[in-house]
């Protein structure tokens, strides 16, 4: 049985869900912003009419009111964006429990099982198009089809509060033509790669060698073969599902630009926080370390470095993550948004072989302030202490949110 696959994003997400709780807002240029008084703050977000005018995300502010003289900048609400995202997975619900979300404002739904009692798959994206619109005052627009890849790219053709199917009989006449960047998981540095060889198109790449593509660009090059093929098979999780951890990680994009290596010290420390704190709720240590860096040009870079001992403490991921960015990174443009990630990870209590160029007698007293530092936290909440130089303006969004997890990979 052919399956039946929707994908549905929610348009413009943080500037619709300010337009709807401040209606005055309504057919305007709004723009969210990490930092709505420094001119160097950046857009989290924009609505149709400033996408109009030319206005990007990740634009400074100053860049976009240049473009669009009557923009209005608001200042974001991450508990009200939470809250909506959750309304909207509300409304999937009563179409299947096969829900997997691709950040906050992006779901994979599976109604194959769904059809007998809800209609086929167009009937039940335009009710749920409906409901969004009538219930919670946004709108969506959904991709329908049999893959996850295809569902994807019809919810990026029609915008806003749209609905695109690909069928499996005529897909090649609507996606082989479209440039192969609007393909999930082919980026910029994998569009240029492919560009030298003459692969523009989705069709290009459906009618290349998969070996070649494998070595050009590893395994993603046969995975990407695949989805232009539309033989991709990969399954929609259920809504309860919780990945195996592979890596713990924390990034953000800065309200505004680091301009300089204490900034990103700053900034790298403070993630480290969060993810020495995960990697002790889940009993991991780490053996190695990712960072990904992006800067004020929108280009981004990954490096990463293996460890000369397992490690859980915020100071020492945070030193070789700092130490990773000042070998690596070039300062071609500023610094935009910093990603800390602990990878190769394994119990922590598994047996580490001890080392003579480590003082392992300073590295147990850390892991005792560590511990106790730990402990505080949990008793009296995360900002009880804390290291003072990150007492300052770091240059990161202070919303206060709750955490939530935020897949960055489509499951296989």
């Amino acid at each position: 049985m052919e399956r039946a696959i929707l994908h549905s994003d929610l348009n413009c997400f943080y500037a619709s869900v300010e337009m709807m709780l401040d209606p005055s807002l309504r057919g305007k240029a709004v723009a969210v912003c990490g930092s709505t008084e420094d001119r160097h703050g950046i857009v989290l977000a924009k609505s149709e009419k400033a996408k109009k005018a030319g206005i990007k995300t990740g634009m400074v502010n100053w860049e976009a009111r240049q473009l669009c003289k009557d923009l209005i900048v608001v200042p974001p609400q991450y508990d009200q964006y939470l809250k909506y995202s959750k309304l909207t997975q509300a409304i999937y619900q009563r179409y299947t429990d096969l829900i997997e979300p691709f950040g906050m404002d992006e779901c994979w739904l599976d109604v194959t099982g769904s059809r007998i009692v809800c209609g086929d798959a167009m009937s039940i994206a335009e009710n749920i198009r409906r409901s969004v619109r009538e219930e919670l005052g946004l709108t969506v627009s959904i991709g329908v089809s049999y893959n996850k890849i295809f569902a994807k790219l019809g919810s990026d053709m029609k915008k806003p509060d749209a609905i695109t199917e690909i069928r499996k009989d005529t897909f090649m006449e609507k996606v082989w033509p479209l440039h192969c960047s609007e393909m999930i998981y082919c980026g910029r540095a994998t569009t240029a790669k492919l560009a030298k060889f003459g692969i523009h198109t989705i069709g290009d790449v459906a009618q290349t060698d998969p070996n070649f593509l494998k070595q050009l660009l590893g395994v993603n090059g046969v995975a990407l073969w695949r989805y232009a093929n539309g033989t991709d098979s990969s399954r929609v999780m259920h809504r309860d599902f919780v990945s195996p951890v592979k890596s713990v990680g924390h990034g953000i994009t800065c309200v505004s630009d680091l301009e300089n290596e204490e900034e990103v010290w700053k900034v790298i420390l403070a993630l480290c926080q969060d993810v020495g704190h995960r990697l002790r709720l889940h009993e991991l240590s780490a053996r190695g370390v990712q960072i990904a860096v992006r800067g004020n040009d929108l280009f981004g870079s990954q490096f990463q470095c293996k460890l000369p001992f397992k490690t859980q403490l915020p100071s020492e991921i945070g030193s070789a993550a700092f130490h990773l960015f000042q070998e690596r990174y070039r300062w071609s443009s500023k610094v935009r948004a910093v990603t800390v990630r602990a990878i190769d990870l394994v119990p922590q209590n598994e047996a580490d072989q001890l080392t003579l160029f480590v003082d392992n007698e300073k590295r147990n007293r850390r892991e005792k302030l560590e511990d106790a530092i730990e402990e505080l936290r949990g008793r009296f909440g995360k900002h009880a202490i804390t290291y003072g130089i990150l007492m300052g303006d770091l240059k990161m969004p202070d919303d206060g949110r709750h955490s939530v997890k935020m897949p960055g990979m489509m499951y296989q």
